[in-house]
């Protein structure tokens, strides 16, 4: 049996020092989530001398930015003027400026707190599965690339060599890409944070939030925090602390596995480069090493168990289609993580009330862009205007039947695997075949 155990607690720098909030308190801004959101909100305003608290439920990088592949993958999936026509011009432009330098603001970061996580900003492989993937991802390329975007198409055998694998005859490279270990840039920005100022209570959830006169008083079961603003950076792992903030995204499920180190001779023929890829299939795979040549490997599970449902014959299968010459290579771990994901698969920013934000939904891009979000959060709290936001700030609107659609997640991923293969037979039978 393999031993289901998060991968990234056996190799990442301790945690950052932390207690349990105990009193009655008072701050000028509470956070509520210490994972990479809220966390590198608080850097930000800590260092701007704000009296910051970040408050989590569980241990600090305990959901998705403890969970995750940890791929720094920088690139929508909607291309710019898809993001102009949903926006705005102005606001549209923001964002797409804020994403052509997400990747290197996160790497300038990670250097400039000198956070140990093993980064590596190697390059990001976007491969296509089927011809009409392929199709999307080209149109995808020359509309980025006409924005400023750093993004090359590969022909077939640049493919075969860059993956080292025959599974995809097309791919698109983005070296801005590349990946971290993801608790440990999680606990790197919780000690930046305390290192500012900023105090951080582990297993202190937040029961309610209320006004008192001109602030907001945050309970917990030990004690209360009073302050100016709430900040709810809990994604994936929200609940109903604030009304209807859960419904406005499903909680989607990564499945992983860690090999044993790879030998010089399998490294030479998988992922060569180092590089990190994921594909365009809805029950998508994606891998990349760690920093001791394990390869990491996932898809989509059903829930936190990754044997639902089939999801260890599906990682099984999914590594072995893509990397045939590791059949057979021992698996030391598995484990899974949940991810928020909105309609659009792009990030939220609310502002519900006055002195309370959110900033949730980050849809499979989370390692850049929740840095985007957090920067973003502080510098709304800094008094800049929602002009000068990459985020714009929307209404929490409930997706319809969200309740529905939450209860049938577990069978997302069998139907999404069952679309996938049914997707490259149709490709197979010579119906527009990938060339």
């Amino acid at each position: 049996m393999i031993r289901e155990e998060i991968h990234w607690y056996r190799t990442a720098p301790g945690p950052p020092d932390c207690e349990r909030l105990q009193g009655d308190v008072r701050a000028d801004v509470v956070i509520v989530g210490a994972g990479l959101t809220g966390l590198r909100t608080a850097i930000d305003l800590a260092e701007a001398g704000t009296d910051t608290i970040v408050i989590d439920v569980e241990r600090i990088g305990f959901g998705a930015s403890g969970r995750s592949g940890g791929q720094c993958n920088p690139i929508w999936r909607a291309t710019p003027d898809e993001l102009r026509s949903k926006f705005g011009q102005d606001q549209g432009d923001r964002l797409i400026q804020a994403t052509l330098t997400a990747a290197d603001d996160l790497f300038d970061d990670i250097s400039r707190y000198q956070i140990a996580c093993d980064a590596e900003q190697n390059g990001w492989i976007q491969a296509a599965h089927t011809s009409k993937a392929r199709k999307n991802l080209e149109r995808l390329q020359a509309t980025w690339a006409a924005e400023g975007a750093d993004i090359s198409v590969m022909s077939k055998s640049e493919t075969h060599v860059g993956v080292g694998s025959a599974a995809y005859d097309f791919a698109l490279h983005h070296p801005k890409g590349g990946f971290v270990q993801p608790l440990g840039l999680t606990r790197g920005f919780a000690k930046t944070a305390q290192a500012a100022g900023a105090r951080l209570f582990e297993q202190t959830p937040a029961t309610g939030i209320d006004r008192q006169g001109n602030n907001w008083r945050v309970a917990t079961p030990s004690g209360t925090i009073t302050c100016d603003t709430v900040i709810m950076t809990t994604n994936a792992y929200t609940d109903d602390l604030w009304p209807n903030l859960r419904q406005t995204m499903l909680p989607m499920y990564s499945i992983v596995l860690a090999t044993a180190p790879l030998s010089k001779a399998q490294r030479a023929t998988v992922l060569p480069g180092r590089k990190t890829i994921a594909d365009s299939r809805l029950a998508i795979y994606f891998a990349r090493y760690d920093a001791d040549n394990r390869l990491i490997f996932g898809c989509v599970g059903s829930n936190e168990k990754v044997g639902t449902l089939g999801g260890h014959r599906r990682l099984r299968n999914g590594l072995n289609h893509v990397f045939p010459q590791l059949s057979g290579i021992g698996i030391e771990c598995t484990w899974a993580g949940r991810n928020g994901v909105t309609p659009d698969m792009i990030p939220r920013m609310h502002e519900p009330a006055p002195g309370v934000l959110a900033g949730v939904g980050f849809s499979g891009r989370g390692i850049a862009m929740t840095s985007v979000m957090g920067r973003c959060l502080a510098r709304k709290v800094l008094g800049h205007a929602n002009k000068e936001l990459p985020f714009p700030i929307s209404p929490i609107t409930a997706m319809p039947l969200h309740g529905l659609s939450r209860r049938l997640v577990p069978l997302m991923a069998p139907a999404f695997s069952l679309r996938d293969r049914a997707s490259v037979l149709w490709d197979n039978a010579g119906v527009g075949k990938q060339g």
